[in-house]
């Protein structure tokens, strides 16, 4: 179903920013929550808001329980302190936020060790290479004890994995005795572009993260679900690692707005990167396949036969109030959000032809 974006969804602006979702912030509707939010400690476990915000999350996602954090690297982080031992190693996608850009959490937070697996093009990590990758009970090896996968994949594309991959995923972490945790930052771009329910895509994973700041539009926030007794440490964790927040109901506020009425309409997102997509295969010197776009981000590629590398073009574009982020010598990044409207897109098209002149 395509949802119907309402007059206060987008306001005036001469900058369309595409640089990530990240930069979406919060709708009227999140404010007023905020605003009017009951508060307590949560450190106490006192924080009404908290307590609904977690209770529905878990609930959304068919866990048993949930802890509210700063952010998705940190909720990666508690989730992998909360099930990992001093010399562990994890299985993870060489191109993974996890392993790229969280600052070798895992081995500095957890003490483990990251075992890289290149992924295929969508995203997903070859199943026989996963297996190969699990260590013997050899006393020369470090001992095997978690795989993780991300969803939707980043690096790949923005690329969503499905429910029967996932499956397989968590049936082979069954079959060896593994943890199976999913960074979901964008968990709900996937149901939405996959038309199945968020629970059914985490249902064989023991714990999954999932931001509130991207897509959902919150002004902050993420979620670590699972078991009740991993989440336990997983709060443990947190507070550890110094997010444990008092009166943290403001934010958690605008978190219940993302999870109650902000899901459906991400499919306006995965629409509008599709128009992107349509627009800059039509200009020359830009290399993209829009098959390839199926949530809301679409990487292009400048042609060899380009001037300008993809630091300049995004200097050139700067200029003109589009800001979208260079993530290679010739590759660039757009990811389209709440506070991006069809016609927005409809000029940053017609704003990159011109500059590919």
């Amino acid at each position: 179903m395509i949802m119907t974006t309402t007059p206060e969804s987008h306001q005036p602006s001469d900058v369309i920013d595409l640089r990530s979702d990240t930069v979406s912030h919060p709708t009227p509707a999140m404010r007023r929550a905020m605003a009017e939010a009951e508060v307590g400690d949560d450190v106490f476990g006192d924080d009404p808001t908290v307590n609904k915000l977690e209770s529905l999350a878990a609930q959304m996602l068919g866990k048993e329980s949930a802890v509210f954090v700063p952010s998705g690297s940190m909720a990666n982080a508690v989730a992998a302190v909360a099930q990992l031992r001093r010399g562990d190693e994890v299985i993870v996608g060489a191109r993974t936020h996890m392993y790229l850009s969280e600052q070798a959490a895992l081995a500095v937070l957890s003490q483990a060790q990251a075992v890289p697996i290149m992924e295929n093009a969508d995203g997903t990590l070859p199943l026989d290479l996963i297996e190969d990758s699990i260590r013997t009970p050899d006393p020369h090896h470090p001992i095997t004890r978690m795989i993780c996968i991300e969803n939707t994949h980043n690096a790949c594309g923005g690329q969503p994995l499905t429910v029967e991959y996932t499956n397989q995923v968590g049936a082979l972490a069954k079959k060896h005795g593994l943890r199976f945790h999913i960074d979901g930052a964008r968990l709900f771009n996937a149901a939405v572009a996959l038309n199945v329910n968020a629970a059914d895509l985490v249902r064989a994973a023991d714990t999954v993260s999932f931001c509130l700041s991207k897509g959902l539009c919150a002004p902050i926030g993420s979620l670590v679900c699972g078991d009740q007794e991993t989440i336990t440490s997983a709060r443990r964790a947190r507070k550890l690692l110094g997010g444990g927040m008092r009166q943290a109901g403001i934010i958690a506020a605008a978190g219940i707005v993302s999870l109650t009425s902000m899901v459906e309409r991400l499919e306006n997102d995965h629409n509008d990167a599709q128009r992107l997509a349509q627009g800059l295969s039509t200009i020359k010197g830009i290399v993209i396949d829009p098959k390839t776009v199926r949530t809301n981000m679409v990487y292009f590629d400048l042609a060899p036969e380009s001037k300008l590398d993809a630091m300049q073009l995004t200097a050139k574009l700067k200029e003109k109030n589009i800001l979208v982020g260079a993530v290679g010598t010739r590759r660039i990044r757009a990811v389209l959000h709440y506070w991006i409207s069809p016609v927005q897109v409809d000029r940053a098209i017609d704003v990159i032809k011109e500059v590919m002149k």
